[in-house]
């Protein structure tokens, strides 16, 4: 009976460093996308792919854009109900689905300054 435990401990472990490996190589696929943020930045987008898990780099001038993650609402309506970032060069992971980003000052968004991905 203790042989099968042991058996069954084994198993759980070799199962356990099989799912941990998995996430590892699921991590290592991830790609960085440098995303040059200014005015018309949708169409940077077109033509790529992407997949939750990427990386987009921001890349602008801090004293006169941001980042702000937003919902449809905010993207649609360019409220700035989300998370901002400010730093110039912000990293932000992809989730699955649509992901959406505006510049939030000065009216940069309805002027074009938005972006919408969609990561598989």
């Amino acid at each position: 009976m203790a042989q099968g435990r042991g058996s069954a401990t084994t198993r759980c472990l070799a199962l356990g460093g099989l799912l941990a490996a998995c996430l590892l190589l699921g991590a290592a696929d991830a790609a960085t996308h440098r995303v040059d943020w200014s005015f018309n930045a949708d169409s940077w987008s077109r033509g790529k792919s992407f997949r939750a898990g990427d990386v987009l780099e921001f890349n602008y001038d801090p004293s006169v854009h941001n980042v702000v993650a937003v919902d449809a609402g905010g993207y649609y309506g360019c409220g700035s109900s989300g998370r901002a970032y400010s730093s110039g060069s912000d990293r932000i992971t992809l989730g699955p689905g649509t992901n959406y980003f505006i510049c939030s000052l000065n009216g940069h968004c309805g002027m074009g300054m938005k972006m919408a991905i969609n990561a598989s």
